[in-house]
């Protein structure tokens, strides 16, 4: 059966992409759609919806092939990862950033059909995404990296919303206001957060492997600190929201976020990894909830 054999010989491109784990865009898409919303005060237009969108699942996806090349000889002395394609052997490191540097170039070219602005900031968004793989075998709190990298969308979105046609930094400067750079610092906070529940998963193999992580680095303060890390999220984005203009119905997908934050708690105070892996798995509905409430009072105004 050649089709059979065809879609075999894709799998493993599939699972490299991570095809059948949403959760990883999604984290990154609510909070760069929540960011275009709130920057064209309503509905974005689908142009703009569609490119954010594909982008970021692109990106995403971009950003899993350069992941895995990268910690290819981490991952095969991990029990999660040792079946990830390109350290099981799969898929060979060429394809697998000749994959990576196709989608990277696919999100570029729907980045082409913005503006000056957000074209410019696109190679920052893209430096970052490369160094975060490495970031691990230096910096104690690797997810500060990832963190920006996954939040980057934000100024993007803005400049995209309200840029101009002039190539130049004061154009981005006009284009992405303080407020912009402000959510981008209040969702590293997010980030913070559900890397480390990640980071706790693995946190056994990863001393063993001399691998630095933040559930590393707090120790047995890793729970008050994620706690922590969600309240400083949620907090600033609450009051930023409010600076910009939105209203009790944004508070109320605030409300819902808290709720889940707690449930959170009850899933990651023992450590165990079950328990901190899906507290991971889920948290796309956090930030789909702070979405839903700023498209909601924004469109109910």
């Amino acid at each position: 059966m050649p089709s059979t054999r065809f879609a075999s010989g894709l799998a493993p491109y599939f699972n490299l992409i991570r095809w059948d784990r949403p959760a990883g865009w999604l984290l990154l898409l609510w909070p760069t759609l929540s960011a275009l919303w709130i920057a064209a005060d309503g509905f974005p237009g689908w142009h703009l919806t569609i490119v954010f969108t594909l982008g970021t699942v692109l990106m995403r996806s971009a950003g899993c092939c350069v992941n895995d090349v990268a910690d290819r000889d981490f991952d095969k002395h991990v029990k999660r990862t040792a079946n990830r394609p390109v350290t099981s052997g799969a898929v060979s490191v060429k394809a697998a950033l000749l994959l990576g540097a196709g989608l990277a170039l696919t999100a570029f070219a729907l980045v082409l059909t913005t503006n000056a602005p957000t074209i410019l900031l696109s190679f920052g968004a893209l430096l970052v995404a490369v160094l975060y793989p490495y970031a691990k075998r230096v910096f104690a709190m690797p997810q500060a990296v990832l963190g920006v990298a996954f939040s980057f969308g934000i100024p993007m979105a803005f400049s995209a919303a309200l840029g101009g046609t002039s190539w130049s930094l004061a154009a981005i400067t006009a284009a992405v206001p303080l407020s912009a750079w402000a959510l981008l610092l209040a969702n590293l906070f997010w980030v913070l957060a559900y890397d480390t529940e990640y980071a706790m998963v693995d946190r056994d193999d990863d001393v063993r492997l001399g691998i630095k992580t933040s559930a590393l680095t707090l120790g047995r303060f890793d729970v008050a600190a994620v706690m922590g890390f969600y309240g400083v999220y949620l907090l600033a984005w609450a009051t930023l929201g409010l600076r910009l203009g939105l209203g009790r119905v944004f508070l109320l997908g605030i409300w819902v976020a808290t709720l889940q934050v707690i449930w959170h708690f009850r899933l990651i105070r023992d450590r165990s990894r079950e328990g901190c892996f899906k507290a991971f798995r889920v948290n796309h509905w956090l930030g789909f909830a702070v979405f839903a409430g700023t498209a909601l009072d924004l469109a109910l105004r």
